[in-house]
């Protein structure tokens, strides 16, 4: 699953509420409707984003935003859209509206961030990652700070990589992609005994992935346990036949 799809279910909360109009109680009442309107479509937007129909779920943007374009959300799931297609102006664009419209809007940050991170530009991705942790309501600082220990792998700082995941895991314990990060992390720093209890744990939390048995195979390869790497070489040819990690298995290119 990617990573931005982690986060769809929480991109409609704490958003900005939308000003008075000058004409009173009537004026508010409208802008009230629209703006649940708007919140409506952004929700359906993001029901097909999470399905990856993306022609729908720009459809629906549309409507959010002839109802109140001035909802910021609704630029959130654009830029997630754009980010999803490689139209990376358009992604960058629409993050940056939300932005721009609603400054606290940690949600938005975090998807912003990842962006960034995924392009490359791992500080810009990580300052957006500390913006978004510094609000106090933030409803969601775990997805923020284990994506932060991600980019900052990505960037080749594995010491603030692990800090980030360890803040991430005190907030959320039981979290098991986040388990399954820092055991690969543990992995390529070498700590192999780290990795392998870390892996028993995402075992008990979550079904296998083509990750944890891509890893499994090499831990136990690495300890020299020639049965259990069998044991997860075969679980990952029989779930994942068509993987390039399959092919590098069979292959016998582990690293």
């Amino acid at each position: 699953m990617k990573r931005w799809i982690l986060v769809v279910a929480a991109l409609l909360a704490g958003c900005a509420g939308q000003p008075a109009g000058e004409s009173g109680v009537a004026n508010t009442q409208a802008d009230s409707e629209s703006r649940q309107r708007a919140r409506a479509f952004t929700d359906l937007a993001s029901a097909y984003l999470a399905r990856a129909q993306y022609k729908v779920a720009l459809d629906e943007l549309r409507k959010a935003i002839i109802a109140d374009n001035q909802f910021g959300p609704a630029y959130n799931i654009y830029g997630l859209i754009y980010m999803e297609l490689a139209e990376d102006k358009l992604a960058e664009e629409n993050f940056r509206r939300a932005i721009g419209l609603d400054r606290s809007d940690s949600v938005t940050r975090n998807n912003y961030g990842w962006f960034l991170c995924t392009r490359g530009r791992y500080d810009d991705g990580l300052e957006q990652f500390s913006i978004a942790l510094r609000n106090p309501l933030y409803a969601y600082p775990e997805q923020a700070m284990a994506n932060a220990g991600q980019c900052a792998e990505m960037k080749g700082d594995l010491p603030l990589a692990e800090a980030n995941l360890l803040k991430s895991l005190k907030l959320q314990p039981d979290n098991a992609n986040t388990i399954l990060k820092l055991a690969g992390l543990h992995f390529r720093q070498g700590r192999i005994v780290e990795a392998q209890r870390l892996l028993a744990r995402h075992a008990e939390l979550a079904p296998p992935t083509l990750e944890s048995l891509w890893l499994g195979v090499r831990i136990e390869r690495k300890l020299g346990d020639r049965a259990q790497e069998a044991a997860y070489g075969l679980q990952l040819r029989k779930r994942f036949p068509d993987s390039n990690e399959a092919r590098l298995l069979l292959g016998g290119q582990f690293e």
